[in-house]
């Protein structure tokens, strides 16, 4: 506990830094305790020290939704401004995660519906489908064209040419784009100091709660094994229901009145009763 404790308030390190340490003292005397049973009573002790509780962090979103659709309007016109746009267009209306948006084929695009249904590959290998609205659709029809004209399946859906051979974009190619438009963008608008193409996801999640979407099916488009998870980070309030909450059954507070005189004589004189 002392070591734990030294770590936190002497070292001053954080908590989840503070929480993998002890995790791996924890497991070398497991692991020595289970050759020398001389060790077992020390390794029981370190056992029940308790690991520090980390506050969950809410990353920020975007609240302005004009910002927003600036954001996503932001690539140009052209061939790459087009490729560009589907990223982010995809990774916020899909709710995707970085990596499940760049391991994606061909194959995993279908443009059989009016809405392109986008088959994804999550964490822990776990499938699920999005469908995506008209106008991402229509972006991706287009973009298929561009991009993809020989229909090869297994080639990647978003790539980069290295060599003249398509090669799977990486998430740091993918950071860095999105970080060139946001820096573009906040020059006009309100947005948050660091813009990753999580922050699109949490924006997605976020406005769909606000909006009054049902909890489970934010949870079921955004890939989360738990429905907590989803509670969790992407149920803030936004500014305008704060202040609608704070209006709520508040009939009971007193209006503001003009303010009487302290002296009684001044008083007396106003009511006539010199």
């Amino acid at each position: 506990m002392d070591y734990r404790n030294h770590l936190h308030k002497v070292d001053n390190l954080k908590a989840k830094t503070v929480n993998n340490k002890l995790a791996t003292v924890k497991s070398y005397v497991g692991y020595a305790s289970a050759r020398d049973v001389s060790l077992q009573q020390y390794a029981f002790s370190i056992e029940q020290v308790p690991y520090y509780s980390e506050p969950k962090e809410r990353k920020p979103v975007i609240e302005d939704v004009d910002a927003l659709a600036a954001l996503l309007h932001m690539p140009p016109n052209t061939r790459k401004g087009l490729r560009d746009k589907v990223i982010m267009c995809v990774l916020y209306d899909g709710g995707m995660r970085v990596d499940e948006l760049v391991s994606m084929d061909v194959r995993n695009v279908c443009l059989d519906y009016d809405n392109v249904k986008l088959r994804i590959h999550g964490k822990g290998n776990k499938e699920r489908c999005v469908i995506v609205d008209s106008k991402t659709s229509a972006l991706i029809q287009q973009y298929m064209g561009e991009f993809h004209l020989e229909r090869n399946r297994d080639a990647p859906f978003i790539y980069t040419v290295i060599g003249g051979k398509q090669k799977y974009m990486t998430a740091r190619n993918v950071q860095k784009l999105i970080k060139k438009y946001s820096d573009k963008v906040r020059e006009a608008y309100d947005l948050p100091e660091s813009v990753s193409p999580h922050t699109l996801r949490r924006t997605r999640g976020t406005l769909l709660y606000r909006d009054g979407v049902d909890l489970a099916a934010i949870s079921v488009l955004l890939g989360h094994a738990d429905m907590k998870t989803t509670r969790d980070y992407y149920t803030s309030p936004s500014l305008d229901q704060m202040r609608e909450i704070a209006n709520r059954r508040n009939s009971v507070i007193p209006e503001e009145e003009p303010l009487w005189p302290d002296d009684e004589d001044e008083l007396s004189r106003i009511l006539g009763l010199d």
